[in-house]
C-alpha cells in the first residue's frame, strides 16, 4: 500500500471513531449517573467506543454483538483501546455473541478459522460438564433436551484460549458456548443469536446474564421509556420548534407520530405523503386513524405523479429506495417551506420525524462502507446531503416488538399497533420490474385480497408479516377455452417478533386456497399464485 492510500484509511478509521465516540459520549450525557447499564457494542456498525464513556455511563456489564466479518481478517473490527483492561480491572461481565465470541477468543490467545460447514438456521445446543444446573450459570432453567437456537455463521472457534472451557455445543460446533477462567472475570461467549425469535430459550439465557450474573435491576417500564422519548423531544424542539413528520400509516411512524404529538401537540406536522405505491385505499385510513381519531395535524399530499415518473424504467431495488427516498424529502422540505410560512412569528419549522428503526440501522449501516449493507433504507441510508432539516428519530434504538409495547404504553388501539409493516417505498419494492400504474393497481387489488383473506381466517394476529409480491416473469394458464399468458405473484408470510429472523409461515392449505382462486379470478392480468417458504436468513423480509 502506497503511503497515500495509507494515510487515507488511517484519516477514515480515525473519522469512524471519532464518529463513534460522538456519538456514544452524546448517549452517555442523556444518561443517569446511577442507573445501571448494561452496554450493547455493536460489530455491524458502530463498536469503536471510548472506555472513558462506558466508564461514565456506570456500566455493570457489557455484550460484544454479531457482526459480518471475519475476526481474523486484516481491517475487521475490533474494541478501542484500553476496553479489556477496563473490564479486567473493573471485573464487567461481557457476553460476546456470534462475531462477539470470535473477537474475545481472539483477544486472549484463541483461534478462530472458517469452517467447512457453516450453521445458518436452527440447531439444537446441548449442555458441556454440567453447566446450568445452579443460578449465575449462563444456561440455569434452560432444558438440555429442548434447547433450540438460530445459528448464522461461517468461522467457528477451533482453539480455545488459555484457562476457557466449552460449556455447550452441537453436532457441528463443539464450542457453542465458553465461559472464561473461573478465577476470573465472569467471560461468556455464545456462537448462536439468543436475542432472535428462533433461540427458544433466548430470553432466558439473557435473563440470566443481565440480573443473575451482571446484577442489573429489573424495573424497567416501556411507560418510562414511553415518558423519556416524549422528555428528550420537547428538549431538542425547544419551546418555539416545530417538526414535520413523515407517516406511512405502519405502527412505526403511527407510534412516533403520537409520541411528538403528545410532546408538542400542534407544533407536529404530520405528512402523508402519497407516492402513487401504496395500499388500497390506505391514504383515507391513515387520515382517519391518526387525524379524525387521534387529533394529529395531518396533511395529505399527492405526489403520486411525481414518484411514478421518477421511477419510469428504473429495475434496480436499491436505485428504487433512493429515488424514492430522494423524493420524499424533496417533498417534506417543500412541505416544511409551506408549513414556516403558516407558523407564528419567531417560530422555526427544523426538525424532521422518522420512524427509523434499530434493525433498519443494522441493516444500512456498516462498520466499513457498503459492502456488509444489505440494503438502504429511506429512512436511514440514501439521504441526499442537501437535506435542510434535522432528524428527530425516536424509536432508532427499538425493535420492531419493544415499539408495539410503546404503542400499547401510549393508549393506542391493537389494530393500529399490531398491524404487519409497510415498507417505506411501498409496493415498489414489492414489484419486481419496472414501477408503473398498472403494476401497482395490479399488486393493490391483489394484496388487499390476501390480507382480507387471511383476516377472515381469524389468523392476521398470529402472523407478523403478510403480503403478495409481483414477479416480473408470466407463465401459461388456461382460463375458460382459451390460452392466458399472464403475471405470477408470490404470498409471503412469516413469522417474528424482532425481524431481525423470521420463519415462514405455516398456513393451512384452505385458506391458501382462497386465497389463490380469488386473486387469480378477481386481478386481471395475474394467473398464477406462488407461497414463499424461505427463512431469513438467509433470505430477507421483502423480496427487494
Amino acid at each position: 500500500m502506497d503511503a497515500d492510500k495509507a494515510g487515507a484509511t488511517r484519516e477514515e478509521e480515525s473519522a469512524r471513531v471519532s464518529e463513534a465516540v460522538k456519538q456514544a459520549r452524546a448517549l452517555a450525557g442523556q444518561l443517569t449517573s446511577d442507573r445501571k447499564q448494561i452496554a450493547i457494542l455493536d460489530f455491524g456498525s458502530h463498536c469503536l467506543v471510548d472506555v472513558e464513556v462506558l466508564k461514565s455511563a456506570h456500566v455493570i456489564g457489557v455484550v460484544l454483538s454479531g457482526g459480518p466479518a471475519s475476526v481474523y481478517d486484516e481491517g475487521s473490527p475490533h474494541v478501542a483501546d484500553g476496553f479489556w483492561d477496563w473490564v479486567e480491572s473493573e471485573k464487567i461481565p461481557v457476553l460476546g455473541v456470534c462475531y462477539g465470541l470470535q473477537e474475545m477468543v481472539n483477544h486472549y490467545g484463541g483461534k478462530v478459522e472458517a469452517s467447512a460447514k457453516r450453521e445458518y438456521g436452527k440447531s439444537i445446543v446441548h449442555r458441556t460438564g454440567g453447566h446450568g444446573e445452579k443460578r449465575g450459570d449462563l444456561f440455569f432453567e434452560i432444558p438440555d433436551e429442548d434447547d433450540v437456537v438460530w445459528m448464522s455463521h461461517g468461522d467457528k472457534v477451533t482453539e480455545l484460549p488459555p484457562g476457557f472451557k466449552s460449556i455447550a455445543h452441537t453436532d457441528n460446533c463443539p464450542e457453542t458456548a465458553i465461559a472464561g477462567p473461573e478465577d476470573g472475570v465472569p467471560l461468556y461467549g455464545i456462537q448462536f443469536h439468543p436475542e432472535v425469535t428462533h433461540t427458544k430459550h433466548g430470553a432466558t439465557l439473557i435473563k440470566n446474564f443481565a440480573v443473575d450474573i451482571c446484577g442489573a435491576p429489573t424495573d424497567w417500564d416501556m411507560k418510562d421509556i414511553a415518558e423519556e422519548f416524549i422528555r428528550e423531544v420537547r428538549e431538542k424542539a425547544g419551546p418555539d420548534g416545530h417538526v414535520i413528520g413523515a407517516v406511512s400509516g405502519g405502527v412505526d411512524s403511527s407510534v412516533g407520530a403520537v409520541l411528538l404529538h403528545r410532546a408538542i401537540g400542534d407544533r407536529f406536522h404530520a405528512i402523508l405523503v402519497d407516492n402513487g405505491c401504496l395500499r388500497l385505499n390506505e391514504a383515507e385510513r391513515v387520515l382517519d386513524r391518526l387525524r379524525n381519531r387521534e387529533g394529529i395535524d395531518l396533511h395529505l399530499v399527492d405526489a403520486s405523479d411525481r414518484f411514478l415518473a421518477a421511477l419510469k424504467g428504473v429495475e434496480d431495488p436499491e436505485v428504487k429506495r433512493k429515488t424514492i427516498g430522494a423524493l420524499f424529502i424533496d417533498v417534506f422540505q417543500e412541505e416544511a417551506e409551506r408549513i414556516k410560512k403558516e407558523v407564528p412569528e419567531g417560530h422555526t419549522v427544523d426538525f424532521l420525524l422518522q420512524g427509523t428503526l434499530y434493525p433498519d440501522v443494522i441493516e444500512s449501516i456498516s462498520y466499513k462502507g457498503p459492502s456488509a449493507t444489505i440494503k438502504s433504507h429511506h429512512n436511514v441510508g440514501g439521504l441526499p446531503e442537501k437535506m435542510s432539516l434535522k432528524l428527530i428519530e425516536p424509536l432508532r434504538e427499538l425493535f420492531k416488538d419493544e415499539v408495539r409495547s410503546l404503542g400499547l404504553a401510549l393508549g393506542l388501539e391493537h389494530e393500529s399497533v399490531f398491524r404487519h409493516p409497510f415498507p417505506g417505498p411501498g409496493l415498489a419494492i414489492r414489484i419486481l420490474g419496472e414501477v408503473n400504474k398498472e403494476s401497482c393497481d395490479k399488486l393493490r387489488l391483489a394484496d388487499d385480497i390476501a390480507i382480507s383473506e387471511i383476516r377472515k381466517a381469524g389468523i392476521y394476529d398470529d402472523i407478523a408479516q403478510a403480503f403478495v409480491v409481483l414477479l416480473p416473469v408470466k407463465s401459461v394458464g388456461v382460463m375458460g377455452d382459451g390460452r392466458t399468458y399472464e403475471n405470477v405473484v408470490a404470498l409471503r408470510c412469516v413469522n417474528s417478533s424482532d425481524f431481525m429472523t423470521a420463519n415462514w409461515y405455516f398456513m393451512d392449505h384452505e385458506t391458501l386456497a382462497r386465497i389463490s382462486n380469488r386473486i387469480i379470478n378477481e386481478v386481471p392480468g395475474i394467473n398464477r399464485v406462488c407461497y414463499d417458504i424461505s427463512s431469513k436468513p438467509p433470505a430477507t423480509i421483502e423480496w427487494l
